[in-house]
């Protein structure tokens, strides 16, 4: 069906909304981090802790997939304004806990919101834009809009709890979902790709699909915790892929699957969710494993690891505006991901050599690197399964990118932590044999890489070492050198998935922007 011509003014504004919604999950992922610890010594419940953040994401990753279908087959515009509103909602809920269980309760509807969000925001370009070689161009927005409120979020953060109080992180979401719904209810046009046909939805495959991610987040959390031979971890994992077969097997049995079998059996697509999972392992490992490197190894304060950090989430929007300046003008437009997945190889050889005595230009030159790399993988990664997928099933191809990139993001909390426990451990165990230690509560408060960033825990080390003779500055530098040691290993391991991901990317199917609108006309 032909849609009339839109204005630019139309459009600019229809994109500035969908920027202001792209902004409200950014900027939450950052901004709230850096609160939690005072959330938590403000409410007292550090046994919840790992639940504030646990609780947003089961419900992100949970309900990505499903708002991705639903906006298919509804139209995506009321989804991204119902989903604004509650995530309002749900954030002023959060300011106003009073306990650390109300706290978690409330994390958990804002991450069901965030992934009814994620779900339809990226999908919504299309609609906007029907043309393939504009899609490309203003999808950048969207990126650089992701880009620059994660770079802001830390530091902001940061700001606003020491100045404003914890409460003023989640108040904050409210004026920008207040900017955002007039102009998406005025200017995002609401497109319907199955008005004709039957727009029900296969709920038996959402409760699969919900306990499988559930299941893997869980197991991922007490894997970690109790390492992968404890009874529930094999129990936990077990159960995680029965559910998940349980939902693929049934989505050819139903006759309103959430992701359609042709979508499934699509190679192309196969082979782009695979990278979505490594994308967002790599990425995970690289954004949360370099500050623990730079403040826990290298001594370097909060504040100067954040400063020497922010070229790798700059950069992340840099990649994606020459991303888009290239891609139009090649004709073997999917070796981007390639390219993107080479440049994270090198980055994460040159994390791997990190060491304290470096300058902190080199340094950032390198993370600089690493975002780069990352703006040429993101972008295109959803584009290429928009085209792979088809415009029928658009929501769900931008939906399956970011849940598999979500995916990764949980495997690699699980892998990656596992390698640096226990590398650590080793690495300490060793140390203390070589020093002659034998205390055992000295031990114990070592065994964790906090008392390396956490000034409460080092000072009950010395106090404690004080007492029993033994000097703790050669086991602190034992303890960073066996971080550093342990933190290089996950940089490794992130080659070798870097290098698999070139292997796969160079296998995609054809995808040239003016070849794929030359076919469409």
């Amino acid at each position: 069906m032909d849609r009339p011509q839109r204005s630019f003014r139309a459009s600019f504004a229809a994109m500035a909304g969908l920027c202001l919604s792209v902004v409200l999950i950014a900027i939450n992922g950052t901004v709230v981090g850096t609160a939690l610890p005072r959330i938590v010594a403000e409410l007292r419940g550090y046994d919840l802790y790992p639940w504030a953040a646990s609780a947003f994401l089961m419900g992100n990753a949970a309900m990505i997939p499903i708002a991705g279908r639903l906006g298919d087959l509804y139209g995506r515009k009321p989804f991204v304004l119902a989903a604004i509103t509650a995530f309002a909602l749900a954030s002023a809920v959060c300011g106003m806990s009073g306990t650390m269980l109300q706290f978690v309760l409330a994390r958990g509807l804002q991450g069901l919101a965030g992934g009814m969000l994620v779900g339809v925001v990226f999908a919504c370009v299309p609609d906007i834009f029907p043309d393939l070689l504009q899609r490309v161009r203003w999808q950048v927005m969207l990126s650089a809009s992701f880009g620059i409120a994660t770079a802001v979020g830390p530091s902001l953060g940061g700001w606003m709890t020491e100045h404003l109080g914890w409460r003023s992180v989640f108040y904050v979401n409210l004026p920008v979902a207040l900017a955002a719904v007039p102009v998406i209810a005025w200017f995002l046009p609401h497109v319907v790709h199955h008005d004709n046909e039957d727009r029900s939805i296969d709920w038996l495959g959402a409760l699969f699909l919900t306990a499988a991610i559930c299941g893997l987040l869980l197991s991922a959390e007490y894997s970690q915790r109790h390492g992968f031979a404890a009874p529930l971890s094999i129990g936990s994992w077990a159960a995680t892929v029965a559910f998940g077969i349980a939902f693929f097997r049934h989505q050819y049995r139903t006759s309103a699957p959430i992701v359609p079998p042709d979508v499934m059996e699509n190679q192309g697509a196969r082979k782009l969710m695979l990278l979505g999972v490594m994308t967002g392992f790599t990425m995970f490992v690289m954004v949360f494993y370099i500050p623990l490197l730079l403040q826990g190894s290298f001594g370097q304060s909060p504040k100067q690891a954040g400063f020497v950090m922010t070229p790798l989430l700059v950069c992340i929007t840099v990649g994606s505006i020459a991303n888009g300046r290239i891609l139009p003008h090649l004709r073997r437009a999917e070796r981007l991901i390639a390219w993107g997945q080479m440049g994270t190889l090198v980055s994460c050889l040159l994390l791997a050599l990190l060491n304290a005595d470096m300058p902190s230009g080199w340094m950032m030159a390198i993370f600089a690197l690493c975002g780069i790399s990352l703006g040429f993988q993101l972008p295109n990664l959803t584009l290429q399964m928009m085209e792979v997928a088809g415009r029928t099933n658009f929501g769900v191809a931008s939906a399956l990118i970011q849940a598999t990139r979500m995916i990764g993001s949980m495997i690699g909390v699980c892998v990656a932590s596992v390698l640096v426990n226990g590398v650590y451990a080793r690495g300490l165990k060793d140390a203390l044999a070589r020093l002659h230690i034998a205390n055992p509560e000295v031990a114990e408060l070592a065994s964790s890489p906090q008392v390396l960033i956490r000034e409460q825990d080092r000072a009950a080390l010395q106090s404690l070492a004080h007492q029993a003779g033994i000097d703790t500055a050669p086991l602190l530098d034992a303890a960073r050198h066996a971080l550093t040691n342990g933190v290089r290993a996950s940089f490794l391991l992130c080659v070798l998935i870097a290098a698999i991901s070139i292997a796969v990317s160079l296998r995609l199917p054809r995808y040239g922007v003016r070849t794929a609108v030359q076919g469409a006309d």
